[in-house]
């Protein structure tokens, strides 16, 4: 992205130079739905990401902030919750470091951001992560990157309303280029598994629907997992979540779990483990393997999970059929990307071929987005 023209709408409406600091969005190659349920999850940073332009402005805390995307300013102090929606964010993590004991005066900022909204790689968290990378160094306030993701997920808790897990603030915080995170969403352990996927690509196809299911679906697919989980801690005390159940203990129960809260358990254990076997994969460099994995995660999240939707169906019909390595919804479903990887000779054929199939069968086109894993949130 430009940044030549933030830095300029910065200068002309505060009429002095800011500095800049950049938080990415994420994807995530496999682990789906299993973070509520402990067990682990493997996001990366991406080429797409937020920006800003900041500087103090000498008073106490008045933030004047303009959103260059949507040519939107809005000022607050902060004991006054904003009126734009996204002024929340940047007055949320301000007062989420008040909350830890940090002192955060007035600033003037401008921000913009390349990750695109709605396609399930973490506009928000990027924002976040952002302005917390920002603000803790402009006042050399001593936050790890640990604490501003957690500061991070608690602006979108107590602010927004959102309910999230840590792993797109951690992404956002925490991720390096070449390298993935396998990230244990119990401990909050974390280590980076390789990747370089030379010969291939990873590309998003969204389906630019989303269907109103997935708040209620969300609600109910991580009941159905507590469920379970309560039923085999009966015979197995030491299983707290579904991440320290494996199908075997889950067998044990099969006659006192619904058929459907049996279905989700099944697919999240299963989950769990094909995440391990993703990252053994990819520290052999074997790509092929994990892109089976991909494929098979799809069909438990269509099956078994029931969280997928016709449209993603499709993208990931025609991956198949034109012989993509890997390819499977991508985040909580019903709409959203199909996450693909790629070889490079297929890549343009691929496009082409899943684009015109989708627009004449839902006479929508889908948005194509090739993304690169990179750093995580800095200062330019």
């Amino acid at each position: 992205m430009e940044l030549k023209p933030i830095q300029e709408k910065f200068k002309s409406l505060y009429g002095t130079d800011g500095v800049t600091y950049t938080s990415p969005g994420r994807i995530n190659l496999i682990g789906e739905h299993t973070d509520y349920n402990g067990g682990f999850v493997l996001p990366g940073a991406i080429d797409k990401a937020m920006y800003c332009v900041i500087k103090p402005n000498g008073t106490p805390d008045r933030i004047r902030a303009y959103a260059m995307d949507l040519s939107e300013m809005d000022e607050f102090g902060l004991d006054d919750i904003p009126i734009k929606q996204w002024g929340k964010y940047i007055f949320g993590v301000c007062n989420e470091m008040i909350k830890r004991g940090k002192k955060v005066e007035g600033f003037d900022c401008v921000f913009a951001g390349d990750v695109p909204l709605g396609a399930g790689m973490s506009s928000s968290a990027a924002l976040e992560s952002c302005f917390g990378f920002a603000i803790n160094d402009m006042y050399n306030l001593g936050f790890d990157r640990f604490e501003l993701a957690l500061i991070g997920q608690a602006t979108e808790h107590n602010y927004v309303g959102v309910k999230c897990g840590i792993m797109d603030q951690f992404a956002s915080c925490f991720g390096k280029e070449g390298s993935l995170i396998r990230l244990d969403c119990r401990s909050l352990e974390y280590e980076y598994v390789p990747f370089n996927p030379v010969g291939y690509r990873l590309v998003l196809l969204n389906t630019c629907v989303a269907h109103e299911l997935a708040s209620s679906a969300y609600n109910k697919r991580r009941e159905s997992c507590e469920n379970a989980a309560s039923y085999i801690r009966k015979y197995h005390p030491e299983v707290e979540l579904l991440r320290d159940a494996t199908l075997d203990m889950l067998k044990e129960v099969a006659n006192e779990v619904s058929a459907e809260d049996y279905m989700r358990a099944e697919f999240v254990i299963e989950e769990i483990q094909r995440l391990q076997d993703a990252c053994e994969a990819l520290k052999k460099g074997d790509y092929e393997t994990v892109g089976k994995k991909m494929y098979e995660t799809h069909i438990g999240l269509s099956r078994k999970y029931e969280v997928s939707c016709e449209e993603l169906d499709f993208l990931n019909d025609v991956a198949r059929q034109c012989g993509v390595t890997g390819s499977r919804v991508m985040g909580g479903g019903f709409g959203g990307c199909t996450i693909n990887l790629v070889k490079n000779e297929l890549h343009d054929s691929f496009i082409k071929r899943a684009s015109e199939a989708y627009e004449q069968k839902f006479k929508i086109k889908p948005k194509v987005y090739d993304v690169v894993i990179k750093d995580g949130a800095r200062k330019l």
